[in-house]
């Protein structure tokens, strides 16, 4: 169907796309950053790259068997694997998550984080790269293994911040009050370790110790998706304001087998291919996202929930707007509206079509 709506948009809307594409989050690729390679590097100078890719064999089939990291994790050796394999991964989907959060809601600017079930502390060194104003950071996990690397991986930041950073060893259902309390709290890749039975009340927590906004990041498969509806839910109730990636605070209007997910482009080192056996330079990190405000009104525009997929006559974008599921097309012929939209991607924001504006 011709949506005519959005190729009305108005002329402020299109600018607001046009510098949504020139935004680094619309772009592929998301490295990690000079310092936390270098320091990875450094930590791997001397190491048979063969037990390496042992261990990270080890924790690959685990995770799909989904033991925790608790129990996979247990030395230094298996947290340097998880750093080779994983962190580049997490790190990707922090990073784009992040940057679309900063050109869709430029105002919100935390000073301070607490990094819930923090790992090797992706989502940290990615929030420190969209706000390097965060003055206070709390680094909170249960896993020794991970937290005696991320000491070390966090003193390579040029992040005083980072490198100044609380770490809390406890248990996500028993974070700590006070200090623990930040304006942003992230939970990256950590309730995909929850039980159902123990999901709400740790979301509770997680929203009762953030003063300003919650990021939860999981992976993008399709019982990590319900379960995060099932934690959108409650975070409604609880009063917050649903922000990104979702359009409005109504039921997920995508039914199985279908479910709402992104991904994350991110290079890989000699090292990384070695480890995961791969042959392309490249990986793309699937991933699902949630960002809830406290007190801050969402952007309200329409999601781009799949691949734009081009043809003869124009660009068609399957769009998750205030109304629902809607199928676009910007013809060709509208030569202005064509040369903007050609360069939205999966998990852009765009106008919302004229009338429809509310639910």
């Amino acid at each position: 169907m011709m949506f005519d709506g959005l190729l009305r948009a108005s002329r402020a809307s299109w600018k607001y796309v046009s510098a949504m594409n020139q935004h680094p989050a619309s772009l592929a690729w998301a490295a990690l950053p000079a310092e936390l390679s270098n320091a990875i590097g450094i930590l791997l100078e001397g190491r048979g790259r063969k037990a390496l890719a042992e261990r990270a064999s080890h924790l690959s089939s685990g995770f799909r068997a989904r033991r925790s990291s608790q129990e996979l994790l247990r030395g230094e050796e298996d947290a340097l694997a998880y750093a080779l394999t994983r962190l580049p991964a997490t790190y990707a989907a922090n990073a784009a998550i992040l940057r679309r959060l900063l050109a869709e809601a430029p105002a919100f600017s935390p000073t301070s984080l607490l990094d819930a079930g923090c790992g090797l502390a992706s989502a940290s060194f990615a929030a420190l790269e969209a706000w390097p104003n965060i003055g206070a950071v709390s680094l909170l996990d249960k896993n020794p293994a991970f937290l005696a690397l991320v000491e070390w991986l966090r003193a390579s930041s040029r992040h005083a911040a980072l490198v100044k950073a609380k770490l809390l060893r406890t248990d996500l259902a028993a974070i700590p009050g006070g200090d623990a309390e930040a304006d942003l709290v992230v939970a990256s890749y950590a309730l995909t370790e929850i039980s159902d039975g123990a999901l709400g009340v740790v979301v509770e927590g997680l929203w009762a110790h953030a003063r300003e906004a919650l990021i939860i990041v999981e992976p993008g498969t399709p019982r990590d998706h319900e379960r995060l509806m099932t934690t959108r839910e409650r975070l409604i109730r609880l009063g917050a304001r649903i922000a990104l990636p979702c359009p409005h605070e109504r039921p997920c209007p995508l039914a199985p087998p279908e479910w709402c997910h992104f991904a994350a482009r991110l290079p890989r080192s000699r090292d990384h291919k070695l480890l995961k056996a791969g042959e392309v330079p490249f990986e793309d990190e699937k991933y699902c996202y949630l960002i809830a405000f406290r007190n801050t009104s969402p952007p309200r525009g329409a999601r781009v929930v799949a691949h734009p997929r081009a043809s003869k006559w124009g660009l068609e974008l399957r769009l998750c707007g205030p109304r629902g599921l809607k199928q676009a097309i910007v013809a060709k012929r509208d030569k202005a509206s064509f040369q903007i939209m050609r360069k939205v991607v999966w998990g852009d924001s765009v106008p919302t079509p004229e009338g429809e504006e509310k639910p």
